[in-house]
């Protein structure tokens, strides 16, 4: 049964990202980009300068812990796993191809969280917003917005949770005392039972935990990564020379484009950054600020923190190394062979601390993003006994995902994902008039010297909102 599961799902995914979604999301990103003047290279001053903006009152939703939310989501074991798997399958030439949907992908980014921020609702704990939001206020359709929906809570609830958690155990495998058949199950349960005591806390936790591991593992994570090319600067223009030849291999590319660095470039590259998926707008709204423009501009920074930073020190340290993947050393396997070569005993080490902290902040992230969804469905804060029930249930998938196989759990991730984007894109497409007139009203003030305030006349906005009157 799982075999037909697979099978199906796998022939899914490869038209899913060998037709569609490689055209949307090239496609949209350069729009975005090009309405924008490229907001995600003139505006980096802004982006560092608006994820330090408080709430006003001191008690809402900062910019920073809404960007460590999205974040947690981002930074994960996809960081690791999925670029090791990339480079395993489709070659160095897949690390070029995550840096173009990530730097076209951050427009994206930039356009739907500042649409999640004007569209936002107000709520008894503050408020909530994302692509459901968007898309019953300004389409009027509330069954396009609770399909979104539904794809999300399948997306982040099941199968990114269930990878995270397979991935997690995996990176014990290399290990003496890992045993198939029982140790997968026995680090689910300990994962799954770490993150039904942080959930059963409440949302507040979720914020806090996340704020404070997110900045410290990428930190870390990145230092290491600096010290491996510092250690082995004289390889730098060889693997970069790689890189690049790979990445316009036209011939291998063309002769297998399903299994190419195209679009295992862009396949990863999107499951690690999530820009115009609709899953970032959710954490987005959550912010409270004066303009919505600046948390579109954190978001951007969160994409380049994601895949430029960590994305590329998994890469770096791998092609590094000058260890080759194979049918046994693949995935977390290969990362751990590669920092052995260069650091010693230490680097597997370090692969496995980094998996546990970015799992269990990817885990709390993504069940974030679940609960606004449930409001949304809802129309209501979820009761006690409910969230009890959901999140006990939500950490039983971990603890089954632990056991299942990688390759039809990276299909189901990929499809749930790529059907979210699918909805969000050409919605996103159809409202960037109103981003774009945001942003122009942000600059606008800033080159008058002021402090950007927003108003939803100031850009002409035809539809109700509840914020910005």
């Amino acid at each position: 049964m799982l075999e037909i599961l697979e099978n199906i799902s796998a022939a899914v995914c490869n038209t899913l990202y060998t037709y569609i979604l490689v055209i949307l999301l090239i496609a949209g990103g350069l729009f975005f980009a090009f309405r924008t003047k490229f907001v995600q290279f003139r505006l980096f001053k802004e982006q560092l300068r608006a994820v330090t903006e408080k709430p006003a009152d001191g008690k809402g939703v900062s910019s920073f812990q809404a960007l460590m939310v999205s974040t947690a989501s981002r930074v994960g074991t996809g960081n690791i796993i999925g670029v090791s798997t990339a480079i395993c399958l489709g070659g160095f030439g897949s690390v070029f191809w995550m840096w173009v949907i990530a730097l076209i992908g951050s427009a994206s980014a930039f356009t739907e969280s500042t649409l999640a921020q004007i569209y936002k609702r107000k709520t008894k704990d503050g408020c909530s917003g994302g692509p459901a939001y968007y898309i019953e206020a300004a389409l009027k359709s509330r069954p396009l917005a609770i399909v979104f929906t539904v794809f999300l809570i399948a997306a982040f609830g099941f199968g990114f949770n269930m990878l995270a958690s397979y991935n997690l155990q995996s990176t014990f495998s290399g290990y003496s005392f890992y045993n198939e058949t029982y140790t997968p199950w026995i680090i689910g349960f300990i994962t799954a039972a770490a993150v039904a005591y942080c959930l059963l806390g409440g949302g507040k936790r979720v914020l806090k935990v996340t704020g404070r591991l997110v900045p410290a593992m990428g930190i870390i994570y990145i230092l290491v990564s600096l010290l491996i090319i510092v250690l082995n600067i004289k390889a730098l223009p060889g693997v970069l020379a790689e890189i690049f030849r790979s990445a316009f291999d036209f011939e291998a590319i063309f002769g297998g484009f399903t299994g190419s660095c195209v679009m295992l470039g862009i396949k990863r590259g999107l499951f690690s950054n999530e820009a115009g998926v609709g899953s970032a707008p959710n954490a987005s709204a959550s912010a409270d600020v004066k303009h919505p423009v600046k948390q579109g501009l954190v978001q951007v920074l969160s994409v380049f923190i994601d895949t430029v930073l960590v994305c590329s020190a998994t890469a770096f340290m791998c092609m590094y190394s000058g260890v080759e993947a194979t049918e046994t050393i693949k995935g977390a396997p290969y990362v751990q062979a590669s920092l052995q070569a260069t650091l010693g005993r230490f680097g597997p080490i370090f692969i496995t601390v980094s998996m546990i902290l970015f799992a269990f902040t990817t885990l709390l992230g993504n069940l974030y993003y679940v609960d606004q969804a449930l409001i949304y469905i809802l129309k209501r804060q979820p009761g006690k006994k409910f969230m009890t029930v959901y999140r006990i249930i939500a950490s039983l998938v971990i603890f089954v995902g632990a056991g299942l196989s990688a390759d039809l759990l990276w299909n189901i991730a990929d499809i749930t994902m790529g059907a979210m984007t699918l909805i969000n894109m050409p919605v996103i497409v159809y409202l960037s008039k109103y981003a774009v007139r945001a942003l122009k009203d942000y600059e606008k003030q800033r080159k008058e010297v002021k402090e950007p305030v927003f108003k939803a006349k100031n850009i002409e906005l035809p539809h109700k909102v509840d914020f910005w009157q």
